[in-house]
């Protein structure tokens, strides 16, 4: 077996159930479960008619690069969400079997064995594919924390010169879990200088890109980034997107990776023999998913409701902000994140997810360590009660 499996730790909500082994839930209260960041809204009906009327597509094998009226929809996408030329579709967009898939794919594409101690860097806490794909493609990890201290920011100028000198790949979330940060222009600006300086890829988790507070604002996305200093061939930067949140269709499995058109070569290369091609019918319901805007607003809507509603309630129980986009809230806890999380779960059958399960040790801390993410995924009405035992538990326990 590849040695590199050893180094793999239990996925988060493994450690949940291991959390949870033994412990009945207080029958008095209905189960909430605000601990996966799963989409619970309803899948548009038109989205599910596209897939409906495209079954014959099972008939054929399709193509790893999807077909071109996906590609044309992805790219006409991207030049209206982000005000950037369409990309091309030959070459700088592939379809993906979500963004999930890719993010790891990509890590073994890109990495150079080599090379000597190759290095992927990470945000801290993050989503673990990252760890896991840096591994498995030989590489090391390095975790940068971000801190309420220094909002949340991936601190690149804290990264040692040695460590960059290794560095071959970075992952970015932005907006980021379970946190929400958006970066910014000047971080984008400096990340690009870095990548030029040091040569490494830039691979940028953006598939919360489209659940953000404010319409008239939404997140800075790295294409767009790219493009606005000037960076046009979107050289080493290559962005992940998914429908799932946006369109609430996890179980399509369908995102897209767009960017730089040398490394989609090289990677769409690998992925012909990954055999990874995405189902013919997913690719007409993903194309008029990325074609239509009504639904995605409507989304947003429900999640502002929800976040309206729930974050004063849990603000005076714990300290908890609003996120800059996504749909977690990134919550202080007043005892450790896995005693609260057993606790609530035990004593009012609410299910968030400890801090530390998302996150490592690095440099003396854990800084998921007396956090939970709350997914405000659930309905309203559901996202509301959790919110009012969440303060009964932590009022009682005072």
């Amino acid at each position: 077996m590849n040695p590199n499996l050893n180094h793999l730790h239990s996925y988060p909500f493994q450690k949940l159930r291991e959390l949870f082994h033994g412990t009945t839930p207080n029958a008095k209260y209905a189960p909430v479960n605000l601990s996966i960041g799963e989409p619970k809204h309803a899948t548009p009906a038109f989205i599910t008619q596209a897939l409906t009327d495209n079954l014959a597509g099972l008939a054929n094998y399709p193509t790893t690069q999807g077909s071109d009226a996906l590609r044309q929809s992805i790219a006409d996408w991207i030049a209206r969400r982000y005000k950037v030329p369409a990309p091309d579709i030959a070459r700088q967009i592939l379809p993906v079997n979500g963004s999930r898939e890719a993010l790891f794919a990509f890590a073994q594409a890109v990495i150079d064995t080599n090379r000597t101690q190759p290095v992927v860097i990470s945000p801290n806490p993050f989503y673990q594919i990252y760890e896991g794909a840096a591994y498995l493609a030989g590489a090391t990890p390095y975790y940068l924390n971000t801190l309420p201290e220094n909002g949340y920011n991936m601190e690149f100028d804290r990264v040692p010169e040695g460590i960059w000198q290794h560095t071959q790949l970075i992952y970015v979330c932005s907006p980021g879990n379970p946190t929400g940060k958006v970066m910014d222009l000047a971080a984008w600006k400096h990340l690009f200088e870095l990548s030029d300086r040091y040569h490494f890829v830039i691979a940028s988790d953006e598939c919360y890109s489209e659940i953000y507070p404010d319409e008239a604002n939404p997140p800075l996305g790295g294409l767009e980034a790219a493009n606005l200093l000037g960076r046009h061939d979107y050289r080493r930067l290559v962005i992940f997107s998914s429908l799932s949140k946006r369109s609430n269709v996890p179980g399509m499995r369908s995102g897209f990776v767009a960017g730089d058109s040398a490394i989609i070569e090289k990677f769409l290369l690998y992925r012909t023999y990954h055999g990874c091609a995405m189902n013919p019918a997913v690719q007409a319901a993903s194309a008029v998913a990325w074609s239509d805007e009504a639904h995605v607003i409507e989304n947003r809507r429900l999640y502002r409701e929800k976040f309206s509603a729930v974050t004063p309630i849990l603000q005076e129980a714990v300290p908890v902000m609003h996120p800059d986009a996504a749909f977690y809230l990134w919550a202080r806890t007043p005892v450790s994140d896995t005693d609260f999380a057993l606790g609530l779960y035990r004593d009012y059958n609410v299910t968030v997810l400890p801090g530390s399960f998302l996150a490592r040790e690095a440099r003396g801390i854990n800084p998921g360590e007396q956090f939970v993410r709350i997914a405000l995924v659930a309905p309203l009405a559901e996202c509301l009660e959790a919110a009012q035992r969440i303060q009964e538990f932590v009022n009682k326990a005072k």
